[in-house]
């Protein structure tokens, strides 16, 4: 049985699928609740992510090669999970950036992760709370109190 998914979640991965849709170069695609086949027995569904594979309408899954950006929401059941399975699940795929977002209450703050190829696990790049700008996977500008409304 799922809990309720809170509003602030629905908002958050709505504002972010759009504003990550609209800054995308051609080359990317951006989709929301589509799986990632990490293996035969793992196939999680984060929130957000960017790819390189082309659109199909038919697709069901996204193979890890050609994710380049994994965003979580976390919502009070998924907090666990999101803040250290995933983490390491994706960065063992391959996944170069994740991202984290997290409700503080008074406001929010994307953590950002980039892989670190010697050691196979993600390291933290920067938390924002305000304006998120990065260079990786493209260039990304957000207003993070905007993501909210």
């Amino acid at each position: 049985m799922l809990s309720p998914q809170r509003a602030w979640h629905s908002r958050v991965v709505t504002s972010l699928t759009t504003e990550l849709a609209r800054q995308a170069p051609d080359l990317f695609e951006v989709e929301r609740e589509m799986t990632i086949r990490l293996d035969d027995h793992n196939r999680p569904e984060p929130d957000v992510l960017a790819t390189t594979a082309k659109y199909d309408p038919d697709r069901t899954w996204y193979a890890p090669e050609d994710v380049r950006l994994v965003v979580e929401v976390v919502s009070p059941e998924s907090a666990h999970r999101d803040r250290t399975v995933k983490l390491t699940k994706y960065a063992q795929a391959g996944i170069r950036h994740y991202w984290r977002v997290e409700d503080e209450g008074d406001t929010t703050a994307v953590h950002v992760y980039k892989l670190d190829r010697a050691t196979g696990a993600y390291a933290p790049t920067g938390i924002f709370r305000e304006a998120l700008r990065v260079a990786m996977p493209f260039q990304i500008e957000l207003d993070v109190p905007g993501l909210i409304g």
